[in-house]
């Protein structure tokens, strides 16, 4: 009798492990898998260096002959648009050929002219700078004598002298006639008269 009794009892331990087992494994396969990157693999390109097109391309090198290239980019545009614009030079073909020997010896005969004309012309040519100084030094003098030295100190003919001064003096003013005026600004200025001064010569 007691084995009997005992049967039922294990039917239900053994019922409920397995039923306890089937909650255990529906739980477990419920949960997600954790799923971990894989390692992929490095591309091709990665790490490598490409080629400069720098370091493909070769550069140009001089050349040692002249080529059309080099022709064509030492011609200055502008140049040869004057030379179009000019047109074709004409040639006098009846001209004279040049003679260096004749034109040495017309330059020298020129040379030789006008040394001749200037020494010729000593005492009648004379600056106008000179002339003022002669002038105004004409003022000071005193005597016959003193005409006479300053006329050959200057290389000129006192007859002349004494014949230009009658027409031709040098600028004078008389101190007694300044007038003083200041505009608004206060600017002065002085306005005077020109006198002819004759030198006081002693016969």
């Amino acid at each position: 009798m007691q084995k009997k009794e005992c049967e039922p009892q294990r039917r239900c331990f053994v019922t409920c492990c397995l039923h306890h087992t089937a909650v255990i494994m529906g739980a477990a396969s419920s949960k997600a898998a954790r799923k971990y990157p894989k390692m992929t693999e490095n591309p091709s390109w990665a790490g490598a260096r490409t080629a400069r097109a720098a370091d493909t391309t070769a550069r140009p090198r001089a050349s040692e002959v002249k080529n059309q290239d080099i022709e064509r980019d030492a011609q200055d545009p502008h140049f040869l648009s004057n030379l179009n614009r000019l047109g074709q030079v004409r040639v006098d073909h009846h001209m004279q050929s040049f003679q260096p020997a004749a034109s040495k010896s017309s330059v020298l005969r020129s040379r030789a002219r006008s040394e001749l004309e200037e020494s010729s012309s000593a005492g009648r040519n004379v600056y106008a700078a000179t002339l003022s100084s002669m002038l105004n030094q004409r003022k000071s003098c005193t005597t016959r004598l003193d005409v006479e030295s300053l006329a050959r100190n200057y290389k000129i003919d006192v007859q002349k002298l004494e014949s230009i001064s009658k027409f031709v003096n040098s600028p004078s003013v008389d101190s007694s006639s300044v007038v003083k005026t200041v505009d608004e600004d206060g600017n002065e200025s002085r306005s005077m008269l020109a006198v002819w001064i004759k030198p006081n010569i002693r016969e």
